[in-house]
C-alpha cells in the first residue's frame, strides 16, 4: 500500500459525532485488575502493623455495647470484661480465615451478576447525603423523587455497578419508615445489585424480608444479593445498632462492610502508621464477629478514611495521607485474604469546582492503585458528604469508566495489526484513514463526553459551556431516556403490600440513627 493511499480520507466531524452520541448504557463488567498494585509497606512492616493490631485486640480490647455480642464472644472463647472484649490473636486468625475471599453478587437481572473479591472490583455510588445539588444546581433537601432519579442514573451509567440505597435522604418521608421506601426504590428503578439499610436491627430485618420477596429466602442463603454497612465508633467501639444489623444480614449469609469511621487526628492517632494499626484492629474485631455469628458468611474489610484539619477540625479529602492509608489497608486486607472496601471520588468542596475535581481524582487514583474491591462513594460525593451533586454524579461515573479502562491494563489483542500499520504508513504519513484506525477509532482511546477537548474557537462557537452545565444537561438527557427495568408484577405487588403493612406497624414519629 502506498503512503499516499493511506490516511488520505477522513470521516466527517458530523459522522464521528453521531457515532459518539449513540449512548451506551450497558453496564461494564466488574473491573478485573490488570495493573500492578502499589504496596508501600515491606513484608516486615505488614507484620509490624499486624502485630500492633493484635496487641491492641489482646491488651487494650474493643468495646461491644451489645449484650448478645458479649454473650457470643464468651461462648467463642474471648476474654470479656464488662463490655470490653479482649480477643486472642489465635482466635482472631481462626475466625477470619473462614471469610470467603471472593464470591458473586447476584442481581435481579442475572446478566448483571458480578464477580467480587481478589482482583475484581465494583463501583458503587455515594450514600447518606442530607442535601443535594439539583438540576438547577441549587442546594436543598432531597425527596423520594430525587432519590429515584439517582437510582435511575445509577441504572443507566455503565461504570456504576450498584444502585446503593439512600444516595440522598428523602426528607418527605418519615425517618422511621424511610428504609422501606429507600429499599424499594433501589429495587424498582434499577436491576443491578444494591445496598440494604442498617439504621437499626429491625430495619435490617425489613430489608432481608424485602430481599426474600425479590429473590426468595432459600436463594439468599447461598447467594449474596445485597450489601450492608456497619460503622464502628472509633476508637475501638461497636454499638448495639450496628451489631444487631450485622446479625440480621449474617443470618441470611449476606455480606456486610465492617467499617471503622476514621477522622485521622481526632479519633485515631495523628500519624499514618498508628492510625492504620488501630483501624486494622477495629476492622478485624468486627470481621471476626461476623464469623462468630455464622462461619463462612461473607464479610468485607471496610473503613471510611478522612483526615482532620488541625486548623478547623473539619474532615479533609484527597490528602496524601489518605492515599497512603488506602494503600496500606489494601496490603493488610490481602494479608488476611479478605475483600476490602474503600471510598472513592471524595471531595470537601462546596460546589463542583476545581477543588472537587482534584480531590476526587487524587482519591480515585490511590483507590485503583491500592486494589480495592468494593469502591463505595464513587459518584456524587461533595462537601464532605453533606450533599450529592447531580452534575458531579455523572462526571464521577465517567471518571469511573476511565478508571475502569486504565486499571484493566494494557490490551495486546491488536498488537500485530498495529505494527503492520506502522509499516504501511511509514515516515511522514498519518494513520487517520488507515483500516486499523477506522476499525478501532471508537474504542482505541477513551473519549470522555463530559470533557471538552475542542479548540477554544470551537468551544466558544458551541456556547462556551462549562462542565457543570454540560453535566446537568447530560443528567436531563439521561432521565429523559430512562426506561424502567421490568419488575415482575406479582413481586412488585408483594413488595408494596409488605411496605404498607410495615408502615402501619411502625410509628411515623420514631427517630433512628442513620448509617454512613
Amino acid at each position: 500500500m502506498s503512503v499516499e493511499a493511506v490516511g488520505t480520507t477522513r470521516r466527517g466531524r458530523g459522522a464521528r459525532k453521531a457515532i459518539r452520541q449513540k449512548r451506551d448504557t450497558n453496564m461494564l463488567p466488574a473491573l478485573k485488575r490488570g495493573i500492578p498494585l502499589t504496596e508501600p509497606m515491606s513484608p516486615e512492616q505488614v507484620a509490624r502493623i499486624d502485630n500492633a493490631s493484635m496487641h491492641i485486640l489482646e491488651n487494650v480490647g474493643v468495646v461491644f455495647r451489645d449484650p448478645i455480642a458479649l454473650a457470643d464472644w464468651k461462648r467463642a472463647g474471648a476474654d470479656v470484661r464488662g463490655e470490653r472484649v479482649h480477643i486472642d490473636r489465635g482466635l482472631v486468625r481462626e475466625l477470619i480465615k473462614t471469610i470467603p475471599s471472593s464470591f458473586t453478587y447476584h442481581a435481579r437481572n442475572p446478566d448483571k451478576n458480578l464477580p467480587f473479591g481478589n482482583d475484581h472490583a465494583i463501583f458503587v455510588p455515594m450514600t447518606g447525603a442530607p442535601f443535594l445539588r439539583d438540576l438547577e444546581d441549587k442546594r436543598r433537601n432531597p425527596t423520594l423523587d430525587d432519590l429515584a432519579n439517582f437510582h435511575k442514573l445509577s441504572h443507566m451509567l455503565p461504570a456504576i455497578h450498584s444502585s446503593a440505597h439512600h444516595i440522598v435522604e428523602p426528607y418527605d418521608h418519615p425517618i422511621s419508615q424511610r428504609h422501606l421506601r429507600i429499599t424499594y426504590s433501589s429495587m424498582k428503578h434499577s436491576d443491578k445489585t444494591f445496598m440494604g439499610m442498617t439504621t437499626s436491627p429491625k430495619n435490617a430485618e425489613d430489608v432481608m424480608d424485602m430481599c426474600a420477596i425479590l429473590f426468595g429466602r432459600e436463594f439468599m442463603m447461598t447467594h449474596p444479593v445485597v450489601t450492608g454497612n456497619c460503622n464502628g465508633n472509633s476508637p475501638l467501639v461497636w454499638d448495639e445498632t450496628m451489631l444487631g444489623a450485622m446479625r440480621a444480614f449474617a443470618k441470611y449469609n449476606q455480606p456486610v462492610l465492617c467499617s471503622p469511621f476514621v477522622l485521622g487526628g481526632a479519633n485515631t492517632p495523628a500519624s499514618v502508621a498508628p492510625t492504620v494499626a488501630q483501624v486494622n484492629a477495629e476492622a478485624l474485631s468486627a470481621l471476626a464477629y461476623t464469623q462468630v455469628i455464622q462461619r463462612g458468611t461473607p464479610a468485607i474489610y471496610g473503613h471510611y478514611l478522612a483526615t482532620v484539619s488541625m486548623k478547623s477540625g473539619a474532615p479533609m479529602a484527597g490528602t496524601p495521607e489518605i492515599s497512603l492509608m488506602n494503600m496500606m489497608i489494601g496490603q493488610m486486607a490481602r494479608h488476611y485474604d479478605v475483600p476490602w472496601r474503600t471510598s472513592n471520588t471524595l471531595g470537601g468542596a462546596k460546589t463542583f469546582d476545581a477543588q472537587a475535581g482534584y480531590e476526587s481524582a487524587t482519591t480515585m487514583m490511590a483507590v485503583l492503585m491500592s486494589g480495592a474491591n468494593y469502591i463505595w462513594h464513587s459518584a456524587g460525593w461533595n462537601e464532605a458528604g453533606m450533599h450529592c451533586s447531580m452534575a458531579k454524579f455523572v462526571v464521577d461515573a465517567e471518571q469511573c469508566a476511565m478508571g475502569h479502562r486504565m486499571a484493566s491494563g494494557i490490551k495486546w489483542d491488536d498488537f500485530e495489526q498495529g505494527l503492520a500499520a506502522v509499516a504501511d504508513v511509514g515516515p511522514g504519513g498519518h494513520y487517520l484513514g488507515h483500516p486499523h484506525t477506522l476499525e478501532n477509532f471508537q474504542d482505541a482511546f477513551f473519549m470522555p463526553e463530559m470533557f471538552d477537548n475542542n479548540s477554544i474557537e470551537q468551544w466558544q462557537a458551541d456556547g462556551a459551556v462549562e462542565i457543570n452545565e454540560r453535566a446537568l444537561k447530560r443528567v436531563r438527557d439521561l432521565l429523559g431516556e430512562y426506561e424502567e427495568p421490568t419488575l415482575d408484577p406479582g413481586v412488585n405487588e408483594e413488595l408494596l403490600d409488605y411496605i404498607a403493612r410495615r408502615e402501619r406497624e411502625i410509628p411515623a414519629a420514631d427517630a433512628l440513627n442513620q448509617d454512613l
